[in-house]
């Protein structure tokens, strides 16, 4: 019996850690991401990697959204980042509307790591912070908030 079961385990194993079908797809880069790899001087630091091009802000804050944001990042944000200039784990978030372009930002907390992966300022906070930023799978209303409530921290009004 104990034999048996050996034989299960190992043919278990030897299963799950195999190689993957040659007709597997890897949905983990988009063609975004594709097409940087092949040509690194298409990213655009404005903008980065991910699919908001354009994001319209109000020219007034817009307190509902700012409030929702500053619930989803107490969640999601707080333990790494503080609303100061000061570094916790991840850089703190004052200034960050006026140094970041809002498609950026969005883009950055939507999807990270080709970000990561292709920005050089990026990696250069990298290189002092010394951890990746998760990516929180974040929805884009939630990101749309947290960057409302970043323009709040940032003092608009």
């Amino acid at each position: 019996m104990k034999k048996l079961i050996v034989v299960l385990s190992t043919a278990i194993m030897l299963f799950s850690c195999g190689d993957k079908k040659k007709n597997d797809q890897d949905f983990s880069k988009s063609s975004t991401d594709a097409s940087v790899a092949s040509d690194p001087s298409s990213y655009d630091p404005n903008r980065g990697l991910g699919k908001f091009d354009k994001v319209d802000l109000g020219a007034t804050l817009d307190q509902e959204m700012a409030t929702e944001g500053q619930k989803v990042a107490e969640v999601k944000c707080t333990s790494c980042h503080k609303q100061t200039e000061e570094k916790l784990v991840g850089p703190g978030w004052k200034g960050v509307t006026s140094r970041k372009k809002p498609e950026w930002i969005m883009n950055f907390i939507t999807n990270p790591d080709p970000m990561i992966d292709k920005d050089p300022e990026v990696q250069a906070q990298l290189e002092i912070c010394l951890v990746r930023m998760p990516n929180q799978g974040l929805k884009d209303e939630e990101a749309r908030s947290i960057l409302e409530y970043m323009r709040k921290i940032d003092g608009v009004k």
